[in-house]
């Protein structure tokens, strides 16, 4: 059986990515960072499967709590076919980058970047020797083209570099049968980020070309699709899901 590591995914976009690898008959691990009404949340959901969900907490900033991270899952189900980096700081104040404090830059950096690299270093070795691995990374909208982004620029450089960061997995892991793709959210938000396309089509949203808005469940498709045993030609690919909204210049001032 397969089993996906899904870092932040008792919550938000992490939670329908959750809930879709359980449906599809996967293991799965949860990484949580402090959010236990969450996780508590999901355990009574699936209380009939929790011999196929995992839970472990730790801090993606942390070197440490991420190598245990992939330790701990390890040993738990005995492989790792599919990486989920659903997770990633992000800094809701619109300030200018000159205006960041130096924790607030290194925690984009660390969180966004760096926090992906050592979650790599853990878990190629492990889909080397399975000769089968699904690596699945978060972007923005425009991401692998290096654009402008006021007021989320420690956020957006974290995201640019892990688009050459993803591609460049891809290309030197082919040969061990491991993908490596970005999926670039839209503006999904609040209650949006665990909801399904059914209940997004019951509101119009004047703001989305598309007439609705993004879901948990628009990312959780896409992602579990990646992660197909038949999706192997699909790699080094950013895949942008906004339903035709220009996200990154939707504030001009």
């Amino acid at each position: 059986m397969r089993h996906a590591l899904i870092t932040a995914g008792s919550k938000g976009l992490g939670r329908k990515v959750t809930e879709a690898f359980i449906e599809k008959g996967y293991h799965v691990t949860v990484n949580y960072r402090n959010d236990l009404v969450a996780v508590d949340n999901l355990k009574r959901n699936f209380k009939h499967l929790e011999d196929r969900l995992f839970f472990v907490q730790g801090d993606v900033t942390r070197k440490e709590d991420l190598y245990r991270m992939v330790d701990q899952a390890h040993e738990r189900f005995g492989r790792v076919d599919c990486l989920i980096n659903n997770a990633g700081p992000y800094i809701f104040d619109r300030k200018r980058l000159a205006d960041y404090e130096d924790h607030e830059w290194y925690e984009m950096i660390e969180g966004n970047l760096s926090a992906v690299f050592h979650l790599f270093k853990k878990v190629i070795p492990i889909m080397r020797k399975q000769q089968f691995g699904r690596i699945v990374t978060y972007g923005f909208q425009g991401a692998e083209s290096s654009p402008g982004w006021l007021h989320r620029a420690a956020f957006s450089a974290a995201k640019v570099g892990l688009v050459s960061l993803t591609k460049s997995i891809a290309l030197e892991e082919a040969e061990n049968g491991i993908t490596a793709n970005m999926i670039s959210p839209g503006n999904i938000v609040g209650a949006m980020k665990e909801s399904t396309i059914k209940d997004s089509r019951k509101t119009k949203d004047a703001n989305t070309p598309i007439g609705r808005s993004g879901t948990g469940e628009d990312i959780a498709r896409i992602i579990t699709f990646l992660c197909e045993n038949d999706s192997d030609m699909i790699t080094g690919t950013v895949i942008e899901a906004t339903g035709g909204l220009n996200v990154i210049h939707k504030h001009l001032s």
